[in-house]
């Protein structure tokens, strides 16, 4: 058994897929970021950083935290989706999207998303940055399938939840010929649908 604290974010949501994908039985233990419950003393224990998400594998006694740490211990747990034989270009994309893809989307959100008008020139910086991230995605994607080549791992896993707020970028996601046939490609797949609504409150992916 696994639990997964966390709460209804793109980070939150990478690991709920991913737990789907490999079908481990999981539970979900919802905190509360808007009430503060990541600073709460038994959830710092966890996670040092405050930050969602945090599992906790009862049948290994142990808890992480980071979701790419999160992504990496169950690929190797179940040996699904970071194939051996490629894990260093995994990583580069796995760490791609930790560093670059996921922080300046996330500024983008606050920015453009839930503060417009308070800073011109946060708006129009990670407007920028995030059309460029588009752009360099759907670059890849020409190339290749998925992320690091032609499977499906937990790259894509990771990337996927930040790339499903594409509504709230205004980017315009079908300007993007690769990343949208990845985009929908993904969107198919049973257990991403499921991942995604992570709360169970019939919350579906959205359409390009």
């Amino acid at each position: 058994m696994i639990e997964l604290l966390t709460a209804n974010t793109p980070n939150g949501k990478k690991i709920s897929i991913m737990l789907e994908e490999i079908n481990y039985d999981y539970k979900v233990t919802k905190i509360n970021i808007n009430k503060d419950e990541q600073f709460k003393p038994e959830f710092i224990k966890l996670s040092p950083f405050r930050k969602i998400p945090v599992i906790i594998d009862y049948d290994n006694k142990q808890s992480l935290f980071e979701s790419g740490a999160i992504l990496i211990y169950l690929g190797e747990k179940s040996g699904k989706f970071y194939d051996k034989d490629n894990r260093t270009i995994i990583n580069q994309w796995l760490m791609g999207q930790m560093a670059y893809v996921g922080p300046m989307l996330g500024q983008h959100h606050q920015f453009h998303h839930y503060n417009p008008g308070k800073s011109k020139f946060g708006e129009e910086r990670y407007f920028k940055i995030s059309e460029k991230i588009y752009k360099e995605l759907d670059e890849r994607l020409s190339s290749f399938p998925y992320l690091a080549g032609n499977d499906y791992t937990i790259a894509d896993i990771a990337t996927f939840p930040w790339i499903a707020r594409h509504e709230w970028h205004d980017i315009g996601l079908k300007r993007f010929i690769n990343l949208s046939r990845w985009y929908n490609q993904i969107s198919l797949r049973p257990a991403v649908k499921r991942g995604y609504d992570l709360l169970k409150k019939g919350e579906s992916i959205p359409n390009i």
